[in-house]
């Protein structure tokens, strides 16, 4: 997959106002949609966004772009730079940087991470959001000077960290965190063997073993012998 330019919107504006490509070929040499370029030629989309001219940047030469103009079917290839620069290295040592916009969101998104995510560490919390540990202590306690009006938001949606780096931080927790004991899981539901089961008779230790049965049974001949006097009277009347 070739590369894109470095601002690919302001350059796909700069395309559409100034040559006669395709929206297929401008979407393909900034990776955007095709849709995303009709929408910045009907001023839907980026609007106020300055063009950015891609020959100045040397990005794209003009015979490129010439090439073309001709054959709507030919795509476009970023020039190659002769200038190399040196590779960035991201460095992950001391808290992240947050822009001045958005650090006023900084404690709601502490208690965000507090609530939802306890078993975060403070060191972990400082990488996501760029915060210090006396302001996390304050959340914790509510003691922070503005504890009344704080409202838990997501720092994701703040801005203020990746999703990424959130659900590495929560798993990295999470391997850290013992393991729970079988006694604080608490109660748990019964095998289906056992709830399913029906109800044992009480034993009386008290009552001797087959005197139940003996008096059922005896019972039962009682009846059979009354019900047998009943028709012999019944006959004799006769």
């Amino acid at each position: 997959m070739s590369q894109g330019p470095l601002m690919p919107k302001a350059t796909a504006v700069w395309l559409v106002e100034n040559t006669s490509l395709a929206f297929e070929q401008i979407a393909d040499f900034c990776k955007l949609h095709p849709l995303e370029v009709k929408g910045i030629a009907d001023g839907e989309v980026a609007a106020g966004i300055k063009g950015l001219d891609p020959i100045t940047t040397g990005q794209l030469t003009r015979d490129e772009i010439e090439k073309a103009q001709k054959s709507p079917n030919y795509r476009l290839k970023v020039a190659v730079s002769k200038v190399k620069l040196p590779e960035v290295k991201r460095t992950t040592k001391g808290p992240r940087y947050t822009p001045l916009s958005r650090r006023q969101d900084r404690p709601n998104a502490i208690l965000w991470l507090l609530r939802n995510h306890p078993e975060l560490k403070d060191a972990q919390i400082i990488r996501l959001v760029g915060t210090t540990k006396s302001t996390i202590q304050q959340i914790r306690e509510r003691t922070h000077w503005n504890s009344g009006s704080l409202q838990p938001m997501d720092p994701v949606t703040l801005g203020l960290c990746t999703q990424i780096d959130l659900d590495f931080e929560v798993q990295r927790a999470a391997k850290d965190r013992p393991a729970a004991v079988a006694g604080e899981a608490g109660a748990s539901l019964l095998p289906a063997e056992v709830s399913t089961a029906e109800p044992e008779a009480e034993y009386d230790e008290r009552r001797p073993a087959g005197r139940e049965d003996r008096l059922d049974a005896d019972s039962v001949f009682a009846k059979l012998k009354g019900m047998r006097r009943t028709d012999e009277d019944d006959d004799e009347e006769a």
